[in-house]
């Protein structure tokens, strides 16, 4: 019920991203039951790689605490991290990253990679229906208009 509640936390902020054209992936960190960092995808709009809804909402739980050590601190996204995400989770020291549904093209936290250590723990598969669907929609749409 929890992991729910944070997670459609999460799929608030991919239907920024998807509002915005974005492919719409939302995370949120949270912290003793609060969420400290929000970020959904801004890849297009800031026209960097790197602008990952995990590394907005990373950056930005950082800035609230003061510190880039998020030992204690949960991180819900829609979709499961790629490779840079999951070492940017790792290296925040996040202790559990809970996602909505598995990236089968570049998952890394074990549906294509396997990056995470023994600390972290990880849980899929949180609304997993509506999160899938909400990508799955935005590529039909992009798809049709091609």
């Amino acid at each position: 019920m929890e992991h729910e509640y944070w997670m459609r936390e999460a799929l608030k902020e991919a239907e920024v991203a998807k509002e915005e054209k974005e492919i719409p992936v939302g995370a949120v960190v949270v912290l003793d039951n609060r969420i400290i960092g929000r970020g959904y995808n801004r890849v297009e709009a800031l026209m960097d790689p790197t602008a990952h809804a995990e590394i907005i909402a990373i950056t930005s739980a950082s800035q609230s605490v003061s510190n880039w050590r998020l030992d204690g601190a949960s991180i819900y996204v829609t979709l499961e991290p790629c490779p840079m995400c999951a070492g940017a989770i790792l290296l925040s020291r996040i202790n559990q990253c809970v996602f909505g549904t598995q990236d089968t093209r570049l998952g890394a936290l074990g549906s294509v990679y396997q990056i995470r250590d023994k600390k972290l723990e990880v849980i899929s598969g949180i609304l997993k229906s509506e999160c899938k669907e909400l990508i799955d929609s935005f590529f039909r749409t992009l798809r049709r208009k091609l």
